[in-house]
């Protein structure tokens, strides 16, 4: 069964969920809204979608420095300051650090990116479709399957975490608001590379940061 943005809509308001999980929920019950709410509440996630509404305003401000090349600055904020000192969250923090470092994402999630830029990406990605000789009446789902994998490409919480790909950030940090009880959020994050803006010998520091990870 076709899962609809409708559909979607209407799962996360019942539970709250982030529009990922729902639409995983919905897929994983064919379009059934009952079993996917049933789902959900398994995972836990309906639980963590409650949470999600309070306020985070504490946290920690992390930085990373790979090799002198490249510099990462992240804050994630907590509801108190008693998890911000947890070990736990320390370490969450620490690896949101290194996922900005290997993986460059530009927007915390797809709500920051600038619709028109989409728009655009759309238009471009639909006249290679169509220069490639893609039938047209598949093109436009062939754009929206790209559109999704620019999403991950750009936005940290669809990445597959550096540490473990089977899973994403957004995954991680639900799984850390579950496990914490509280409310977690990525707030913000910069990124350095050293002669990021100036043209020079092509080299991959992210890559490099990324395969260091692996190796750990």
């Amino acid at each position: 069964m076709s899962i609809t943005a409708a559909m979607v809509k209407e799962l996360r308001e019942k539970t709250g969920a982030g529009m990922m999980d729902c639409k995983k929920a919905l897929t994983e019950t064919d379009g059934n809204m009952d079993k996917a709410v049933e789902v959900l509440r398994e995972k836990g996630l309906a639980a963590v979608a409650k949470k999600a509404g309070r306020i985070a305003a504490e946290g920690l401000v992390e930085a990373y420095i790979h090799g002198g090349r490249i510099g990462v600055l992240v804050e994630v904020n907590s509801e108190t300051d008693f998890v911000a000192k947890n070990q736990e969250f320390k370490d969450f923090v620490k690896d949101v650090a290194l996922q900005v470092a290997a993986a460059n994402p530009q927007y915390v999630s797809r709500d920051q990116v600038d619709q028109e830029m989409i728009e655009k990406e759309k238009e471009i990605l639909k006249k290679q479709a169509l220069n490639e000789g893609k039938p047209e009446k598949i093109v436009d789902k062939m754009v929206e399957g790209r559109i999704e994998k620019f999403y991950k490409e750009i936005c940290l919480l669809e990445q597959p975490f550096v540490k473990n790909p089977d899973i994403t950030i957004g995954e991680l940090l639900t799984e850390k608001i579950s496990k914490i009880g509280e409310n977690i959020t990525i707030r913000r994050f910069t990124r350095y590379e050293v002669g990021e803006g100036i043209e020079k010998k092509e080299e991959n520091f992210a890559e490099e940061v990324a395969k260091q990870i692996g190796n750990k």
